[in-house]
């Protein structure tokens, strides 16, 4: 039992009470001014091995220099705290050994009777080795006290936390009471009353200076957990971005290779060279923002060493050493205000081709740089014939370009070409249909369309012929949660329905069949399926976007913003690379926007602007965008 727990003891001090150079207990541990501690000896060893003579020596752990002292490495600051917890290990060994020698032999290694005990060393010392120790200079001044005081003096481990009574070193006879900011020193009444009397000395009581440097200590490592978090979050802000500039940096090549292949015969060459521009670039944008992670993360990592060290100290060190070292910490905080983050740039993430027929010696087409969105044909107008719209809400797209629309006033869903010809329409009252008011509106990719009609979810074909419904939930027995259906969402497995009147998302299978339920009282308007597992939605009058797990777990929760101010959102729309894009209305005519996000809901960049008042999104197949403004239609090419 005994030798167990003498190894638990062991076990424990490993990684604490070990110098990183030797990997032993610390003896006559000294501190640099990076916090790290090693024994004198080791540093004595690694300042021999310089191939240079130097000033200076570098921390093995972190790097960081430290200025060797006039009087050399001894005059460095001595871990006392640590040479406090290596003799407590050591007396725990000795207590909870199966056996223990008659007599304690000096630490010289010469076999005779040990009978002081040096507390700077931790060393056993016989009469001779005590003589020797107040010869030699680097130990004149260490505390020795008689072995068998010392044995006396033995507590258990948790006694270390009650206060200690130090003496002055000058007025041996007085404790420490002081603490002389001047000069930097722990000072007693005599000190005071004596040598640091004069008005130019400013000594603060030890109890009220340890309140004031712990609660200092506390606010910095406050901020810098704040700095973690948000180095944190823009490091997954710049992952997002490189992540999306791969796929970006693909789909350009591939826009290049299509069209390079219609034209093969005279523009192999000018392909060539524009996709080394393209690489040329995406190499250049990725170099940056390897830079930027890696600065980011080099600076956390050299800042968490620095914390580690002074979360040691805090926890180990007594009132008096903290005060003793106050300087040193303070100065090593300082990395905090040192800390800078580099920021998520967004714009370098997009890079794509515009290209063009290739006549003569004319480019193949040029690299865009950044996203832009271009007005590419606009359809519709105020009314309530077959090519107008009274209030045009919903948008889906079919596999050949077909435009699908729902017009919430005149309860109908019109077909249009892709360049908006008008084709066909459905509306209330159709028997055939079994349409009553359609609201929300989506499409699978095998050209299925799912329309939110009051309480149901209506699927049809591509020639609007019905195919079947599905109720997604019921009313509360008491009806004061009656179900009023809006937005519907796909993916390639999956559809989610959105009841802003019981405050419920329903996923389901595309059969209709339940998968789960998710209740959220911020559930007001328009909903998304994103491709990273999350479902987005909006809140118009909380002015806000927000993501949610299929478990119903907030991912994100943003307010949306136009000009700095607070704005509306309405619809919303994830893209294949985790982007998200968002329509806002500032509340001025022509002032509403849409915006892009990236996947952990941080803005990224207002992609189109000066709209009336848009409120459904879709994408056609060939990546333009299509949005309705209530009496209008509008498609736009992304650039």
């Amino acid at each position: 039992m005994a030798e167990a727990a003498a190894k638990t003891v062991w076990k424990i001090s490993q990684g604490h009470l070990e110098c990183p150079i030797c990997c032993c207990l610390f003896k006559d541990p000294k501190m640099l001014d990076c916090l790290h501690s090693f024994c004198l000896k080791c540093l004595e060893e690694m300042m021999s091995k310089q191939k240079t003579e130097t000033e200076k020596i570098t921390c093995p752990v972190c790097r960081r220099e430290t200025q060797v002292p006039d009087g050399g490495l001894q005059s460095l600051a001595s871990s006392f705290f640590l040479s406090s917890l290596v003799d407590e290990v050591k007396q725990q060994e000795a207590v909870l050994g199966e056996a223990s020698a008659p007599t304690t032999i000096c630490d010289c290694g010469e076999g005779k009777e040990a009978t002081w005990r040096c507390l700077d060393c931790s060393d056993n010392l016989c009469q001779e080795c005590r003589k020797a120790h107040g010869r030699v200079k680097s130990t004149r001044d260490h505390q020795i006290i008689s072995l068998g005081d010392w044995q006396e003096s033995k507590m258990p481990p948790a006694e270390h936390s009650k206060p200690i009574t130090r003496m002055c070193t000058i007025h041996t006879d007085h404790p420490l009471c002081f603490f002389c900011d001047t000069c930097n020193t722990l000072i007693c009444s005599m000190c005071a009353a004596l040598d640091h009397r004069s008005a130019e000395h400013n000594f603060l009581k030890i109890d009220d200076l340890i309140r004031s440097f712990r609660s200092e200590v506390e606010n910095i490592l406050q901020k810098f957990e704040k700095s973690r978090q948000h180095f944190k979050s823009t490091e997954k802000s710049i992952e997002h971005a490189r992540k999306r500039l791969q796929k970006k940096l693909a789909q350009a090549r591939s826009d290049i290779d299509a069209k390079a292949e219609a034209e093969i015969t005279k523009i192999r060459n000018k392909a060539k060279l524009l996709t080394d521009k393209v690489d040329e670039i995406g190499q250049e944008r990725d170099s940056e923002y390897e830079k930027a992670l890696m600065n980011n993360r080099e600076q956390m990592e050299r800042a968490d060493q620095t914390i580690a060290a002074v979360n040691d100290l805090m926890r180990q060190a007594d009132d008096f050493e903290l005060l003793e070292l106050k300087l040193k910490v303070m100065h090593n905080l300082e990395f905090q205000k040192e800390l800078k983050c580099e920021p998520a740039n967004h714009g370098p993430s997009f890079i794509g081709v515009r290209c063009q027929d290739i006549v003569s010696d004319a480019d193949l087409g040029e690299v865009c740089v950044s996203e832009k969105w271009q007005l590419k044909e606009e359809f519709g107008k105020e009314g309530t014939g077959d090519e107008e719209f009274y209030f045009a809400r919903g948008v889906a797209c079919f596999r050949n370009g077909d435009i699908l629309v729902t017009d919430i006033t005149m309860k109908r869903i019109s077909l249009f070409s892709s360049t908006g010809r008008y084709k066909a329409s459905v509306a209330k009252g159709d028997v055939r249909h079994q349409l009553e008011g359609p609201y929300g509106i989506a499409v699978t990719n095998d050209d299925l369309l799912f329309v939110t009609d009051k309480k149901k979810v209506k699927v049809f074909d591509t020639e609007l012929q019905f195919v079947r419904e599905f109720t997604p939930s019921v009313d509360d027995a008491d009806g004061l949660s009656e179900s009023n259906l809006t937005a519907v969402a796909v993916d390639s497995q999956r559809v989610a329905v959105a009841d802003w009147g019981r405050k419920v998302i329903s996923v389901h299978n595309l059969d209709g069949s339940l998968i789960s339920s998710i209740s959220n009282n911020m559930l007001d308007y328009d909903l998304a399926i994103s491709n990273f597992g999350c479902l987005v939605f909006t809140n118009f009058e909380g002015q806000s976007l927000l993501c949610v797990n299929f478990e119903g777990k907030e991912m994100f929760n943003v307010k949306t913003l136009v000009n700095g101010k607070a704005a509306k959102a309405s619809g919303v729309l994830c893209d294949d690379d985790e982007t998200i894009y968002a329509v806002v209305h500032s509340g001025n005519r022509g002032g509403s926007a849409v915006q892009r996000y990236d996947s952990n809901g941080a803005f990224v960049a207002t992609v189109a602007q000066g709209l009336y008042n848009p409120l459904g999104m879709a994408f056609t197949p060939t990546g333009d965008v299509v949005v309705t403004e209530i009496h209008s239609v509008k498609i736009f090419e992304r650039m």
